[in-house]
């Protein structure tokens, strides 16, 4: 037994060791930094909700030597911002896309401090499922969620798996029950957005909705599988929407192929489809089923 843990240990320290250089200190915020992982030639990527400011940032190397950032963009949706550090070469680092994390597997936090050097926490993920929406309404490639202790400092900060991988990035900012990992794929998506335009783009219909019941009489009548639909409640004026001849009382049931019954549907329906598409909108006019033709857009604005 005493064996087991010597070498459980070993195997800690020595996952600290590999990846304590691809983890920074982030000086961005009052009080105390967070921390940053070193994710490719020259970039940083951090949670973004440690970012209060936008200049005058600052890393904190492996090493102790502090260099200046630059913000190359944010996306608070998904909690992320990337920094760019002139001089940084290519990571080391192995990385997964998460798609493999397990409930129970062991899951190392680690962080940096400027003062005591690399912060480590040892945990579990204690649940994992699909793509998940954040409350801030953007989409994580999955949803890990880790049983571990979170310093000031741990969010911005690397999660290694058992298999020494880096499985993404901590979070504190996205769960007011736990801690989450920022999944890798989500991270390169993202990073490869806020590289070509500084922010990540999403696609919108320009109308403002709340779901809303559809009674059964008028469920058979229209022989609707849906229970409830989207209402739209506000059409901007210039907009997808409103070109496509959609108004105020319309109660949205699919778009595409998909049947649409709550927000989140719609938000869900909008990520596959992307910018710049059409698709066909059923919709409820009058107590008659209609069908529009929608080409989503760009939402306006970071």
């Amino acid at each position: 037994m005493q064996s087991a843990l010597v070498s459980l240990s070993d195997e800690l320290a020595k996952l600290v060791e590999e990846f304590q250089c691809e983890v920074v200190a982030v000086h961005a915020r009052p009080r105390y930094p967070s921390s940053g992982v070193h994710w490719g030639p020259g970039l940083v990527v951090t949670a973004d909700h440690t970012i209060r400011r936008e200049e005058d940032i600052q890393v904190t190397l492996d090493g102790g030597k502090t260099v200046n950032a630059t913000l190359a963009g944010r996306d608070g949706g998904t909690d992320l911002a990337l920094l760019k550090v002139e001089g940084l070469g290519s990571p080391r680092s192995r990385t997964s896309d998460g798609a493999s994390a397990r409930v129970g597997e062991l899951a190392l936090v680690l962080g940096r401090s400027p003062d005591s050097g690399p912060n480590a926490s040892l945990g579990i993920i204690s649940a994992v499922s699909g793509p998940w929406r954040t409350w801030r309404g953007k989409r994580l490639d999955q949803y890990i969620r880790l049983d571990a202790n979170f310093f000031p400092n741990s969010s911005g900060g690397a999660v290694i798996d058992g298999q020494g991988r880096l499985v993404g990035i901590a979070t504190a900012g996205l769960s007011r029950i736990a801690g989450l990992a920022i999944p890798a794929a989500t991270v390169n998506r993202v990073v490869d957005a806020l590289l070509e335009k500084g922010h990540v783009p999403s696609a919108y219909l320009g109308v403002g909705v709340q779901p809303v019941g559809i009674p059964d009489a008028l469920r058979e009548k229209l022989s609707l599988a849906n229970r409830s639909g989207v209402m739209v409640v506000s059409v901007e004026p210039v907009g997808p929407a409103s070109s496509a001849g959609v108004y105020l009382g319309d109660i949205l049931v699919s778009l595409g192929e998909a049947q649409i019954e709550q927000i989140e549907d719609l938000q869900t329906v909008l990520d596959s489809l992307g910018i710049g598409k059409a698709a066909k909108v059923g919709l409820i006019r009058a107590g008659a089923l209609e069908e529009v033709t929608i080409t989503s857009e760009e939402r306006p604005g970071k």
